[in-house]
Parts: C-alpha cells; sequence; structure tokens
C-alpha cells in the first residue's frame, strides 16, 4: 500500500541538506534535519518518537510593514482568509474541523515582517491508552506498519490542508465580508487595550515615510468601505498581495512528528514543492530611518484608559539581527534592568517614586531596533518623572565610565548556556511557531535551537556601539497618566488615544545632557554596578534511575498535627530542578472581605521587601511568588534549580515572620492595589466574566469590588496586627518535588516548622470551600452594566451546571461532549454568523461541580448573544445525532489522546500533584480514570447527557448566564457618525452584499433608492430591505421571486451590519415564527429567566452541593519512617 502511493510521487530534484544535526539539550532525544526544497522553501524536521503531539508552522516573510499606505491591515486579513477553503479543500471549515477530530488546534499571527501559521493534532490516529476498547473499532492497519504510513497519520492529512494555503487558496467571495467584520471585531477587541493604544501611538509618531507608522489590525472601514468606495474590487486585491508577497523562498517550515526524518522529509517535498517561488528579495528598510530628528528629541503624555503610571523611555538602536553570536544588547539590558543593589531600580524605590522597571533592545524589522527601558510610577515618581530621567542617564554614563566588563559577559554567557543545557519541552505548537520564525535570521542552521540563546563570544565594540545609542539627543520618553498633565489637545487616529506631544524643554535637554556625562561624584553614591551573582548554582548533578514507568502520585512523608510534606523525586525530567509549595492555612483567613485585603497586601509587601535581594536568584533560575488566595490559606512558592533553593526558602520564610512594615512601602502597595481593583472593572469584559460566574456559584467567592469597597479602611497598623494572628495557629502542607531525595525534604519541613512555630490548626476545624446547588429546570441570570462607558462590547458567559465532578460517567461525559461542540460552536456563532471575534467553549471543574461555558464578546446585545446560542444547541443536537460511529470513536480517541497527553516540564507535574492536594481529593490518577470512564462511553450515552444538561427546554438542565452589558449604544455611535459617511457606508456595505450574491449593480441607482430611507427609525432595518428590493425590481429588473430570496439574505445579515453604522437592529425575537437567522432550527419560546439582583441574598437561599471528598484515605499515600 505504501508503495502504491510513493509511486504516484515524483521525488523533486535539487533538494539541498543544510543541517544534519542541531546544538540541542542534554536531555532532548529528537533527530533534526535542515532541508532546502528545489522552490527555496527551507523547512526544519523534527522526529520525536515520542511525541503525543504533531505540529507544523510556516512563517512568511510579509507582514503588516508590506501593507499600502490605503489598504493598512491587508497582510492580518489575508492570514485570516487563507483558513477558509483551498482549491484542494474548498469547504470553508475542513482544515479546522479536521483538526478538532484529532484533538488538535491552529491559530496564526501577523507581526510587522511575517505572518505565522501554525497548528498541533494528537500523533497517532489511535488512542495513546494501549487498552483502549476505541482502538478496535478503528479500520487500521497494525500500528508497526501503520505509523509509517499517510493514511494512519493525522499529521499527514494537516499537513495535505495547511500546505493548500499557500499553494492555492479561494478567497472564497462569500466569506470576505463575514472574515472581515471578524477583523473589525478584532480590532474593536483591542479598542479599549492600553497596550495595543500606547504601541500604536508610538508607531503613529515615527516616520510617516517607514512602513512602522501603519495601523497593522485594520477595520472594516479600511478594507471594505474605503475600497468599495473608489470602486476597488477587495477580493482581487487581497490575491494581489498573496499573489505579490506570498513566495517559497520567503517561507520557513518546521516540522514535528512520530515519524522518521525520510518521511517527514518525504511528506515535506511532496506537499510544499508544488508552492510557487517568485525570488522575492528578503525585506528591508535599511535606508529609511523609522525615526528622524523630527521624531526624536519628544515629550509624549498619553492618557491610558486603565489607572496606570507608566515611563517608556525609547532609543532608536543598532540592528542587533546579525549579532547572535555576542548578543551586546544583553549586557546593557542586564545592567539597566537589574534590580539589585546599586542598580536603577533600587535606587528608585528607595526614594519612593517606582515599583518595577524593565529593559532590552528589540527588532522589529530588518534595520529597525529600538531599545526600551519602562518604568512603572508611584504617585510621587510621577511628579519627579525628570529626576527619573536623568538618574536613569547618570546610570547610563557610569556604564560608559569603564570598558565592557568581560566577566559579566560571562556570567550572563554560563547562566544563559545552563538555561539551554536543561531546557526542557514546551507544546507542539509553540515550538514549531517559535522556530519557523528563528528561521527568518541568519542564524546557521545548526544554532537553531540556541542560536538566541547562547553568548559565544565577548563583543566590547558591539557593546560600545549599543551604548552610543543611548543617548540624549537620540531619545524620546512617553508619559502615561490618568492624572497628569490633564492637558491632552490631540488623539491618534486609530484607537482614539488622547495625548500632547511636544519637543523636550531646552533647559531640561540641557540637564540631561550633563547627567549622561556624569562623574563619579556628580552621580548618586547608590548608583553602583552588581555584584557578582552568589545564586548561580554549581552543584548540578542529577542521579538517574531509570523506572519501568514514573510514580503517579507524592508520597505523604510527615504527616502530624503541625505539618504535612508530600515529597516526590523526580523519575521522568531529569533536570536539576525542583518545585517547592507550602500553604499555610489559618482560620482567620477567608473570614471577611478586610482580612482577605490583609493577606493579599501582606504578600505584596513580602516581595517588596525581598525584591532586591532575590533578583539575583531570578537571574539564576530560582524563582519564589507569594500569593494570599481567595480561600483560608496563603501559598509560598520557590522552584529552581535545587542547588540554592533551601537558601532562598529560609530567606523568604524569615522576612514572612519578621517583616518589618514600613508606612512609606504600605502606601505605595496599597495605592498599587487600589489601581489593580479598579483595573478589573475596566478590563475587556471577556477578561471579568468568569470571575462574576465563579462569584454567583460559590458560597464564600469575594470580587474585587468588594475588596476595593474595604480597602480605604486598611492601614499599616491592621498589617502589623495581621502578621502574628495569621502565624498564631496554622496548619503547614507541603509539596518537595523534584531533584531532592526524602532525607533533603523531610530537612525542608523541619526548617519551615523551626521558622513559624506555631499552634496546630486541626483538619476538623477546617472550612471545605463549597458551591451552591441549582435545582433542575432552573433558569438564572444575573447582568451588570460595565464600568467603561466608551466599551462598544457586550459579553455573555451561558453556563449549564452538569453535577458532580467526581462522578466518573459523568465527567467523562463532559470531557466528550466539550471535544465534540468546540468546533461546530466556534464555526457557527464566530464564522458564520460573526456575533464577534471573542467565541469560546469549554468545561470547567470549580471545586467538585462541573459545568460547561459558551464565551461571546460581541456589539450585538446579550439577549441577541443568548437566542443564538439556543438556536445553535439545538441544531447541534441534530449534528450529534448525525455523526457516524467511526466518527464517533474517532472523537472519543481525541479526547483519550488528550487526557494522556505527556507532562513535559517538571513544574507541569508539580503543579498537578499541588492540585490534587489543596483540593484534598488527592485524585493523582484522575486522567487514567477519565480514560477508563471515556472508554464505556456509546453514542448513546452521549446524546442522552446533551438532551439532559444542554439542550434548552430540558427540564433537568439548570443554566446560568451572566451578561456584561456595555453603556455605549448604537444611538451613542450614530451620534458620532457624519449622516454622509453613514449613508455612503450603508451603501457600501448594499454593494458587498449583491456583490455576494452574484449582482452587478449600480452604485449611484442604489443609493438614490436608499436615500429615503430615514435611518434614526426603529423601523429603519426593515425600510433598508424594502428600498434594496424597490431597486433590484424597479431599477435592476430582477424577478420578483429572486428578489424575495435576495430580501431574507438581506434581513439575516442587517443586524451584523447596523451596529456599526449607529443604525437601530430589529429587537431580539422579532424574527418569523421564533426560527433562527440561518434558517437552522425553532428556538422553542421560554420563560423568563429569574433574575439575581443580590449575589448574597441568592447565595444565602440556596443548598449547598456536598463539598469534595477524597478518593483515598490520606493515610494511603503515608510512606513515614518510624521515630526512633
Amino acid at each position: 500500500m505504501a508503495a502504491a502511493t510513493d509511486r504516484l510521487y515524483s521525488r523533486p530534484q535539487g533538494v539541498e541538506r543544510l543541517a544534519d544535526a542541531l546544538e540541542k539539550p542534554l536531555l532532548d532525544n529528537r533527530t533534526y534535519r535542515v532541508i532546502r526544497l528545489p522552490n527555496q522553501l527551507e523547512a526544519l524536521l523534527i522526529h520525536d518518537a515520542e511525541t503525543d503531539k504533531a505540529s507544523a508552522a510556516m512563517d512568511v516573510n510579509v507582514g503588516s510593514m508590506s501593507d499600502p499606505e490605503d489598504m493598512q491591515g491587508i497582510a492580518h486579513a489575508v492570514e485570516h482568509l487563507l483558513f477558509l477553503g483551498t482549491d484542494k479543500f474548498p469547504q470553508e471549515n475542513d482544515y479546522n474541523q479536521y483538526l478538532n477530530k484529532y484533538a488538535g488546534h491552529s491559530n496564526a499571527f501577523t507581526a510587522p515582517t511575517s505572518t505565522n501559521f501554525y497548528f498541533e493534532c494528537s500523533a497517532m490516529s489511535t488512542s495513546n491508552s494501549r487498552a483502549s476498547s476505541a482502538n478496535t473499532s478503528q479500520a487500521s492497519l497494525p500500528a508497526s506498519h501503520a505509523s509509517s504510513t499517510k493514511t494512519a497519520s493525522p499529521l499527514w492529512g494537516a499537513l495535505d490542508r495547511f500546505s493548500q494555503f499557500f499553494v492555492k487558496p479561494l478567497f472564497l467571495e462569500d466569506v470576505l465580508d463575514r472574515e472581515l467584520r471578524a477583523v473589525d471585531s478584532e480590532n474593536k477587541k483591542n479598542l479599549q487595550s492600553d497596550n495595543w493604544r500606547l504601541m500604536q501611538l508610538g508607531k503613529s509618531l515615527s516616520n510617516k515615510d517607514h512602513p512602522w507608522h501603519l495601523f497593522s489590525t485594520g477595520n472594516y472601514q479600511l478594507l471594505h468601505d474605503d475600497p468599495i468606495a473608489r470602486q476597488v474590487k477587495i477580493r482581487d486585491e487581497f490575491i494581489k498581495f498573496y499573489e505579490r508577497h506570498y513566495s517559497a523562498n520567503r517561507m520557513r517550515l518546521c516540522v514535528l512528528g512520530r515519524e522518521d526524518l525520510d518521511t517527514l522529509q518525504q511528506w515535506v517535498e511532496e506537499l510544499f514543492t508544488p508552492i510557487v517561488n517568485k525570488d522575492l528579495p528578503k525585506l528591508k528598510w535599511e535606508d529609511i530611518p523609522a525615526f528622524t530628528d523630527e521624531e526624536l528629541g519628544l515629550q509624549i503624555f498619553a492618557k491610558p484608559i486603565m489607572d496606570q503610571r507608566l515611563l517608556d523611555i525609547m532609543f532608536p538602536y543598532p540592528d542587533q539581527d546579525d549579532l547572535y553570536e555576542s548578543n551586546p544588547s544583553r549586557y546593557i539590558a542586564h545592567l539597566i534592568g537589574h534590580e539589585g543593589p546599586g542598580s536603577i531600580l533600587a535606587y528608585l524605590k528607595e526614594k519612593g517614586w517606582a515599583t518595577d522597571l524593565s529593559a532590552g533592545a528589540s527588532t522589529v524589522a530588518p534595520g529597525v531596533a529600538m531599545f526600551s527601558v519602562g518604568i512603572r510610577l508611584t504617585p510621587q515618581g510621577l511628579e519627579r518623572y525628570q529626576d527619573i530621567l536623568t538618574t536613569v542617564f547618570q546610570y547610563i554614563s557610569m556604564i560608559k565610565e569603564s570598558p565592557p566588563q568581560e566577566w559579566i559577559v560571562w556570567e550572563s554567557s554560563k547562566l544563559a548556556e545552563m538555561e539551554f543545557k536543561f531546557r526542557q519541552q514546551t507544546p507542539a505548537s509553540r515550538t514549531t511557531s517559535g522556530l519557523s520564525g528563528i528561521m527568518q535570521r541568519s542564524i546557521r542552521p545548526e544554532w537553531l535551537l540556541n542560536g538566541q540563546t547562547l553568548i559565544r563570544k565577548f563583543d566590547p565594540d558591539g557593546i560600545r556601539a549599543g551604548l552610543d545609542a543611548l543617548r540624549p539627543d537620540n531619545f524620546r520618553f512617553t508619559l502615561v497618566s490618568k492624572e497628569f498633565p490633564g492637558d491632552w489637545d490631540q488623539r491618534e487616529k486609530w484607537y482614539g488615544t488622547e495625548y500632547k506631544c511636544e519637543r523636550i524643554p531646552s533647559d531640561f535637554m540641557s540637564e540631561l545632557q550633563s547627567a549622561a556625562t556624569a562623574s563619579a561624584s556628580q552621580r548618586p553614591a547608590d548608583l553602583h554596578m552588581p555584584r557578582k551573582n552568589e545564586f548561580i548554582p554549581t552543584r548540578l548533578d542529577v542521579e538517574r534511575k531509570e523506572v519501568p514507568q514514573p510514580a503517579l502520585t507524592p508520597k505523604l512523608v510527615r504527616n502530624d498535627p503541625n505539618v504535612r510534606m508530600w515529597w516526590k523525586k523526580d523519575d521522568q525530567f531529569w533536570v536539576p530542578k525542583a518545585t517547592f509549595f507550602l500553604n499555610l492555612r489559618s482560620p482567620i483567613l477567608r473570614t471577611s472581605p478586610i482580612i482577605s485585603v490583609l493577606g493579599q497586601i501582606y504578600a505584596d509587601l513580602v516581595e517588596d521587601e525581598l525584591s532586591t535581594y532575590a533578583y539575583d536568584a531570578e537571574l539564576a533560575g530560582l524563582d519564589f511568588n507569594i500569593s494570599a488566595g481567595l480561600d483560608d490559606s496563603m501559598t509560598v512558592e520557590v522552584s529552581g534549580y535545587n542547588d540554592k533553593l533551601s537558601v532562598l526558602l529560609e530567606k523568604v520564610l524569615r522576612t514572612m515572620r519578621d517583616l518589618e512594615v514600613k508606612d512609606e512601602r504600605f502606601e505605595i502597595m496599597k495605592e498599587r492595589k487600589a489601581r489593580s481593583y479598579e483595573n478589573m472593572a475596566w478590563a475587556e469584559p471577556f477578561k471579568q466574566i468568569n470571575q462574576i460566574t465563579n462569584w454567583a456559584v460559590n458560597e464564600r467567592r469575594l470580587r474585587s469590588r468588594e475588596f476595593a469597597e474595604v480597602l480605604p479602611s486598611v492601614t499599616a497598623d491592621h498589617v502589623r496586627s495581621f502578621v502574628p494572628e495569621l502565624l498564631r495557629q496554622v496548619h503547614m502542607e507541603m509539596l518537595t518535588h523534584g531533584n531532592l531525595y526524602k532525607e533533603e525534604a523531610l530537612k525542608i519541613a523541619d526548617l519551615v516548622e523551626s521558622i513559624f512555630r506555631t499552634t496546630p490548626y486541626p483538619p476538623n476545624q477546617w472550612q471545605p470551600g463549597r458551591y451552591l446547588a441549582f435545582p433542575p429546570g432552573s433558569d438564572h441570570l444575573v447582568e451588570e452594566t460595565l464600568a467603561n462607558p466608551d466599551n462598544v462590547n457586550h459579553c455573555i458567559e451561558y453556563v449549564v451546571h452538569v453535577g458532580d465532578a467526581q462522578d466518573r460517567a459523568l465527567r467523562a461525559k463532559l470531557l466528550l461532549i466539550s471535544q465534540i461542540i468546540d468546533e461546530p460552536c466556534f464555526d457557527t456563532l464566530r464564522t458564520k454568523e460573526q456575533l464577534g471575534y471573542i467565541v469560546g467553549s469549554s468545561p470547567i471543574v470549580w471545586g467538585n461541580r462541573m459545568l460547561h461555558r459558551i464565551l461571546i464578546q460581541s456589539e450585538k446585545d446579550c439577549l441577541y448573544l443568548e437566542k443564538r446560542i439556543d438556536a445553535f444547541l439545538l441544531s447541534f443536537e441534530k449534528l450529534l445525532q448525525d455523526l457516524t460511529k467511526e466518527e464517533f470513536e474517532e472523537q472519543k480517541i481525541g479526547v483519550i489522546n488528550k487526557r494522556l497527553e505527556k507532562l513535559k516540564t517538571l513544574s507541569q507535574e508539580s503543579g498537578r500533584f499541588w492540585h490534587h492536594i489543596t483540593s484534598k481529593q488527592y485524585d493523582f490518577e484522575l486522567v487514567y480514570r477519565d480514560v477508563e470512564a471515556l472508554e464505556e462511553l456509546t453514542k448513546e450515552d452521549v446524546l442522552e447527557f446533551f438532551a439532559l444538561y444542554f439542550k434548552p427546554g430540558s427540564p433537568v438542565r439548570a443554566k446560568l448566564s451572566v451578561h456584561m452589558v456595555a453603556q455605549a449604544s448604537a444611538e451613542d455611535v450614530a451620534a458620532t457618525i457624519d449622516p454622509d459617511s453613514q449613508r455612503a457606508s450603508l451603501a457600501a456595505n448594499i454593494l458587498a452584499l449583491l456583490g455576494q450574491l452574484g449582482i452587478t449593480a449600480d452604485s449611484d441607482a442604489l443609493s438614490s433608492s436608499l436615500e429615503k430611507v430615514d435611518l434614526a427609525k426603529d423601523s429603519a432595518a426593515e425600510d433598508i430591505v424594502t428600498a434594496t428590493g424597490d431597486y433590484l425590481t424597479k431599477a435592476a429588473g430582477i424577478a420578483a421571486e429572486q428578489v424575495e430570496g435576495i430580501k431574507q439574505q438581506a434581513q439575516a445579515v442587517l443586524p451584523q451590519i447596523l451596529p456599526t453604522l449607529g443604525i437601530k437592529t430589529p429587537a431580539v425575537g422579532s424574527e418569523t415564527n421564533g426560527h433562527a437567522l440561518n434558517g437552522d432550527v425553532a428556538v422553542p419560546e421560554k420563560k423568563e429567566p429569574i433574575r439575581i439582583t443580590d449575589i448574597k441574598a441568592f447565595r444565602d437561599s440556596m443548598p449547598l452541593h456536598p463539598a469534595a471528598r477524597a478518593v483515598k484515605d490520606i493515610t494511603e499515600f503515608e510512606e513515614i519512617e518510624p521515630k526512633l
């Protein structure tokens, strides 16, 4: 069979091998090969015999900086359109449908000079569970032979579909409008994001002759309305852009699979050689500066959406792309970004002016690099921003004063080498996507895995060249604040960011020039170079003992009234690292919002106190974190190289015990906390909504706004009193996992106990978290209005309650239905109905409660969205019924393989263990119990489950909807739109719709017909349809029967178009006879949901679900040595 297939394929001549082996991490068992096809496409092939996920990524050397000025965003739009049908696979969702079948996913992103497409899926078409009954139903060859054939490999089918993006995409006319609305929705999702707003502000204030200034995302007006108004055929423009820029010689491919390298190479040759090579040059803009003198020497004051204070200092910088062997900018970034004694940040924190600082160089395009210093300011720092800038230039002058220090470079080199040597795997698609992008650089093929990591040589000239760019005459700064200066007088074109831009005053520029040449006596004495890093590990040995199978559970090596210590010696990752968790459970935590706030501020103060000391540890791969959870505990985590782990841990614990609460640091932490609570209410709706859902179903869950209400009353004295009370009575539960022996774990337990010396908090006094038991047939609604008056996006989280997460069969059914529903949900609600860019479907397990949610963020109102979700669920039942036995088994295998996916890092396994410990269920073998339950499921089981728990109208279903309602309305939008522009955009949209239906219309005659419609009336949508029909009948001479069909299409599409133009849409529920817009199913009438207006009162009135149960008695995990 394989031979016959191979005979159909004529191998291309002239395939070059660029590398047969790559420098790789110590524990990397993969094999690699780099080839160049005759069409000049370069490919990195990765054979991993044990991978459970296959993946591929293609990076194309074209991005938003190639957009034409009059169609900005076209590169991004083309990225979207390639997913929606190719000549070989014309069905628009064929690619995602195929990936979903094999538990896969895909995505893409557009950067300034590249567009990166990637996917991952199961590496095998059979179950990873050898005993799986699902395998017996697969009509396939025996695994040993089938693994080498195309039909047995999900990767082959995925590559076949993926390659066609670059061979012959269709740019289907009937999907253009929908996908441009998706681009528009993506843009609107970003409109209230400060990251996007500030990035574009910086770009908009760059050289207009350089493409860096362009608006990269695009929107509907730029990509649809404006071109149509210019009589441009937009589909032709997309095809022209693709033909002009997509060429095999600009493409870099990375493929990862279980197949051997020869097989992978043959597949790549067969599928990707047909891509046309147009011999396009590599993109470069070396002769055009991104910033001229006119764009430098500026002070820019920007008003953010969120309450934040940020000083961003930007220097145009030498291109670093070819300096990967020495990475000279890392020397400068290391010094300016240092947080230890003598650093800029340590000095600013001591002054009370700053809380965080970051520094580094970035190459945004060949010939365009920037070095940036970002400083988060306190209120006092905002007032002293000029002093902070002076300090930065004084520090730079200190660096320049001495020749580049070789010991600093080699210290960084040693840390980089150590990080690479013990690097652990990343998810398959992250690996391929990242490597395909790296391949665009001029790095030697053998160094693709470490070319961006290692420092191979000391380059003092490169360091000096970089330092020379850090001058007052070669910089500008942006000060971000909601308060200062207050007289912003301009708005950025694409995001509407308020800002003020002016030349840096000459007297202040003179001060900076003086600071940049300051001598040691003119600088603060507290500024000095860092000292040698004492946290660099010296003991990196790992005793490797092979085991038949890694242990599935940690052992409980100490269990007494004070302490539980769980431990597992690493037996699969073999890195000189460890993870330590400590859970401090105290009766005073979780008693009130004010206690929770005190816990959070206390954790922040401890981290703040340790930041200078612990920075060297962080550089040396050793981190810590303290978090005050929203339950009755506080968690301490220390992780990284195990050699110095106990040293850092002891310092953290002693600081927690002996913390001196300084009034000035308390005020800074309190103010920072106040901003974080406020900003949560201004976050994008889809980022807020799950917190509301959790709040509504958890008996004691607290919200940010509850914390914000009590925060003003909290004082430093409250924190001082809180600490001894917190530590007075505590139970300490710990996990030590990694390259540490049992004796070392027990010593750590003794260390913790000796530092805290607390009274035991017995388990019989612990209060487990519980969730509300929503009664069968119930339908509840929580509605909140967004705080941000300018955000136009509504958001819905539509949640069905499934039941007890410890019911194995029920849990398996939820896992399987969630897998099957995922792609149809996205395809229907996002791709076809274009309800919004953010559409998702996923299972949720909170405690021992299971739910399933569908989430949509959209400009359409929540009641309309809810109706569309209802319609989708009803139509989905038919899709479920129509699944063949083979398709059902494929879905089952997909879920099983997803559950059995191998852990890739030590920290992943640590996190899994810790989750099972803190849940108090100790269900360490959950994955395998899930697989056993999944294997038993039949299609009938899943249909019955869906009908009970998901289907609208089910008497058993318990549903909760959370609606986040935007303040901005169509009327608000209309008030800002010029009437002539409104009518022109409407005509352009109707014209485009008719074009998609194959009708060439006279734009002037159509506009004349639409002129008669009063767009302010409630009946505007209906009148637009009537006017369009009149035009088609009278002016275009189209038969009445055909006109009626076109009017129905217009009625379906107008609710998507009109809100963006500020025109009222028909009220929800006005569809004829309750039928869905696409004519798929009728949504039955239902009772009004019960509105929850007082969450606390509602929770008090509801019964509670029983608390989670331990699946085994904790003593079954004990491995305790008897005391002598």
